[in-house]
């Protein structure tokens, strides 16, 4: 079995001098990928503000048309070695766009497997590779037809590709397989399989000098450190419930890992020696999901997926500096340096979502916890329920104030874990909201199906 080595002391000094690190300036730009609305955000971090969006679909639910024709689920983005081209991935229709940085044009769409989740180009930029979550192999795509070339089959069900700068070995985690799996670009083969301790990894990313891989599992929070060298795992940081995306930022006190842990909703930082040691936790809005380093490692991004924003860090105070809106439940996050071209607003639509509201769940009695986020989406709201450290596959069922049936129910799975959406009139049903407002006074989640006066409060949130 061949195992490529790692770049040289020197080839790494030469690639690091040749990258043009400097504070975020007014031609780089911050994307999310808006999972709800469809949308691209971009984002000036020279200013922190929103420059406007790029539409790709329709807001949530108005995509259940059969005649609708845009992009659905707005998930995974990944960008170009010269940053001219920026890739979104639409799981919901199968869909990679590709995105002219300079204009904010949609340049072309390519259509492959069911549910893609990331993607990202080769490092010679001459493929895009996705992968294919929701069956087993990567697609191989010519980023000038837009045509699937070939297909790299993997384990059932792919969540993420990344290449390492040697452009030699790609490395992809699994979203149902506790596997890492090690990719010769050159001949489309596996040639390691690596033994993880979870079976879902949303995201992974390499440390700056390109020695270790780390990886997140968002299921048991958790990240895992590999070595690129030898392709075995170097050890596991317990990190904290739902850890999303982690980023990197080389900063003067050293290098330092900025992982996003939604379920405490702060971003940790650890230290990447041998012995990682957690250094700060930064409160952060609701939900942290997406993170990506500016190229000087001045700021982290971090986008929010319940507060429909990006938070800003300032990584030698470990403080959030500013905030800046963006579209509907954003996931991906990533930073292209010198990406724009004049003021960077053409093709640009003005935000198209209102803000949404969180509402914490607290446990009655017992074990238990849980979120709702509640958002206006025209003439009807959703719900957005997840329930954590409930009792495992069993029935819970979520009651707003003035309603006598639940307006959803579901199902833990066996973590005691469930989550989903509920749409319809909320404001119809409370007589508390404002003609703008989608919350509803209060949310209590009964154990069973029975009526709410006949049921036990699990959970319930603030009056």
């Amino acid at each position: 079995m061949k195992i490529f080595p790692l770049l040289s002391a020197a080839t790494t000094g030469a690639l690091i001098a040749n990258l043009a690190w400097a504070a975020p300036g007014a031609q780089d730009r911050v994307y999310t990928a808006d999972q709800n609305s469809n949308t691209v955000s971009v984002v000036n971090p020279a200013t922190n503000t929103l420059l406007g969006q790029i539409r790709l679909g329709n807001q949530r639910p108005d995509v259940l048309s059969p005649l609708y024709k845009g992009e659905i689920n707005v998930h995974g983005l990944g960008f170009s070695p010269d940053h001219k081209t920026l890739i979104a991935i639409s799981n919901g229709s199968n869909s990679i766009t590709f995105i002219d940085t300079a204009t904010n044009k949609v340049k072309g769409t390519t259509y492959i497997g069911r549910s893609p989740h990331e993607g990202f180009f080769t490092a010679d930029g001459k493929e895009v590779w996705a992968v294919v979550r929701g069956e087993n192999y990567i697609s191989v795509i010519d980023p000038n037809t837009y045509r699937e070339t070939g297909r790299i089959e993997t384990t059932a069900g792919p969540g993420m590709v990344l290449f390492h700068p040697n452009g030699k070995l790609a490395f992809v985690v699994s979203s149902f397989n506790p596997v890492v799996e090690v990719i010769d670009v050159k001949s489309h083969k596996v040639v390691r399989q690596i033994k993880v301790v979870s079976p879902f990894s949303p995201f992974l990313q390499f440390t700056p000098d390109a020695r270790e891989m780390w990886m997140t599992h968002k299921d048991v929070g958790k990240v895992t450190r590999i070595d690129t060298g030898k392709l075995e795992v170097k050890g596991v940081i317990d990190t904290g419930m739902i850890t999303n995306h982690l980023g990197f930022a080389k900063t003067a006190g050293g290098t330092f890992a900025y992982i996003t842990i939604g379920g405490e909703n702060a971003v940790k930082v650890f230290t990447i020696d041998d012995s990682p040691k957690l250094v700060a936790t930064i409160p952060v809005g609701a939900l942290p999901h997406g993170i990506w380093a500016s190229d000087d490692g001045s700021r982290m991004y971090i986008g929010l997926e319940n507060g429909d924003a990006v938070d800003v860090i300032d990584t030698a105070s470990n403080k959030v500096i500013a905030r800046a809106p963006v579209g509907q439940a954003p996931q991906a996050l990533v930073y292209v340096s010198n990406a724009a071209a004049g003021d960077g607003t053409a093709n640009l639509v003005p935000r198209v979502n209102s803000e949404p509201i969180n509402i914490a769940l607290k446990p009655v009695s017992g074990a238990g916890k849980g979120f709702v986020v509640a958002r206006n989406l025209g003439v009807i709201d959703s719900l957005e329920v997840s329930l954590f450290k409930l009792k495992p596959q069993t029935v819970y069922s979520v009651y707003v104030t003035g309603q006598k049936t639940p307006v959803a129910s579901f199902k833990t799975n066996p973590m005691g874990m469930a989550n989903g959406t509920a749409i319809g009139p909320l404001r119809e049903v409370s007589d508390t909201l404002s003609s703008k407002d989608a919350a509803p006074s209060k949310i209590i989640v009964m154990e069973g199906t029975a009526a709410a006066d006949a049921a036990t409060a699990v959970l319930v949130s603030a009056v």
